[in-house]
């Protein structure tokens, strides 16, 4: 029997993971502060409305999905974790490394699952291109920048590194396989005392170096990551239509007579197989862990290791 899942948070993002968990047979039920909002859903979806506070008492629920404001993620994680039940906690999963360490912890102490939402780690074409990279493709990976800029959403809470970067940090430790040894941060305060710009610069012990670019005061989408390698560059680019969100660029670069010289070439766009969108692939991931027992992709501790990179790079405004 599919495990029997609960949505905590029934905004934006909990509808998507309402409407794809029934999708995939394993929404069980849903739960929100806005008793209606519940309801709603639960009516939509055939499936039961549970009051928050009973969620974490039901028998029949197997494990939750929190995509709630993320100051409260740390807390009902633990309430989840320490009653038996499997999480899948959305980005980012805690405002502190603290209380992120507490809630990994504490799953870690009762043997549940703790999945984070970095969802854009099942793109096809993010796996695709991990797997170039993997398979020796680019060559060694010398740099990695990712640009995610657009108009909103904007938070009370947290700034547009907070809310933007998670993804691509997700994505910039996979390739690398290990936290950065060096972080600095800036950023630009516009409507508010919250960064609207906000850039990470990093550096691995590995040698590799990074950069990230985040904005929600942008009157353009971005969503793009960059990889250069000694033998090629691939650009992962979202905005793009599937058949060019992944190219090759087999550019060479070297000297000759003590001055350098180049050659550029036209992309290669490398075909990918688009055979579920990102957040159903996710959350199958997750159904297949709470089956399984084997830890997640996108660990609670990659997590904690993203609030660390955000706290060290993060600007405070007066």
């Amino acid at each position: 029997m599919a495990p029997r899942i609960a949505v905590l948070g029934c905004g934006y993002w909990g509808s998507n993971h309402i409407r794809t968990l029934k999708k995939l047979d394993a929404l069980h039920a849903v739960s929100d502060a806005n008793r209606a909002r519940a309801e709603g859903f639960a009516a939509e979806e055939d499936c039961l409305a549970i009051p928050p506070e009973e969620i974490f008492g039901r028998d029949d629920v197997d494990a939750i999905i929190m995509a709630l404001p993320p100051q409260f993620h740390a807390e009902f994680a633990v309430r989840a974790v320490e009653a038996g039940k499997d999480v899948l906690v959305e980005k980012p999963i805690a405002l502190t490394v603290a209380d992120a360490e507490r809630a990994v912890a504490a799953a870690r102490e009762h043997k549940r699952i703790f999945m984070v939402g970095h969802v854009l780690r099942f793109h096809p074409a993010f796996e695709k291109l991990k797997a170039l990279i993997d398979n020796g493709e680019l060559g060694e990976v010398k740099y990695i920048h990712s640009h995610r800029l657009g108009l909103g959403k904007f938070h009370t809470e947290n700034d547009a590194l907070w809310d933007l970067a998670p993804h691509d940090l997700s994505m910039i430790l996979a390739i690398t396989g290990q936290p950065p040894v060096e972080v600095r941060g800036e950023g630009a305060a516009i409507l508010d005392n919250l960064s609207d710009f906000a850039h990470l610069h990093m550096r691995f012990a590995s040698g590799v170096r990074s950069h990230l670019f985040t904005s929600r005061l942008n009157p353009y989408r971005e969503r793009r990551l960059t990889v250069v390698g000694t033998k090629a560059m691939a650009v992962f680019d979202d905005v793009e239509s599937w058949d060019r969100k992944l190219a090759v660029y087999r550019h060479a670069v070297w000297q000759d007579s003590g001055q350098w010289a180049f050659t550029a070439n036209e992309p290669a766009y490398v075909e990918i197989v688009n055979d579920a969108m990102p957040l159903t692939r996710e959350l199958q991931h997750f159904i297949d862990c709470i089956e399984t027992r084997r830890e997640p992709r996108t660990s609670g501790e990659e997590a904690i290791t993203v609030l660390r990179i955000l706290t060290a790079g993060s600007v405070i405004h007066d």
